[in-house]
């Protein structure tokens, strides 16, 4: 079955950085484009960055413009996002995502998430 494990998520103050993975497992990874979003308390779920099926493309939302990159290695099966200069904005439980074609539809397949916040 279809699994996707985040990880790396934590504490850290304004400024710094984290980097978080999503290990990806029952279905043919290079074949889909990977998405992270995030969710903070109170707020809607949002798209935080794409990556199509080889990793040459990429987009992100404007909020996180230059500061994170989504990138992936079809070796290991796994997603990252490396986010530098982290604000108290970026708060939030992170998410993996992988739209796969089942049973003859799209569907939405998400992990766990990963809890990042950011304080001083």
């Amino acid at each position: 079955q279809v699994q996707l494990v985040e990880s790396g998520g934590g504490l850290v103050q304004p400024g710094g950085s984290l980097r978080l993975s999503c290990a990806a497992s029952g279905f043919t990874f290079s074949t889909y484009a990977m998405k992270w979003y995030r969710q903070a308390p109170g707020k809607e779920r949002e798209l935080v960055a794409t990556i199509n099926n080889a990793g040459g493309s990429t987009s992100y939302a404007d909020s996180v413009k230059d500061r994170f990159t989504i990138s992936r290695d079809n070796v290991k099966n796994t997603v990252y996002l490396q986010m530098n200069s982290l604000k108290s904005e970026d708060t939030a439980v992170y998410y993996c995502n992988s739209r796969l074609w089942r049973t003859g539809i799209w569907r939405d397949y998400w992990g766990q998430g990963t809890q990042v916040t950011i304080s001083s």
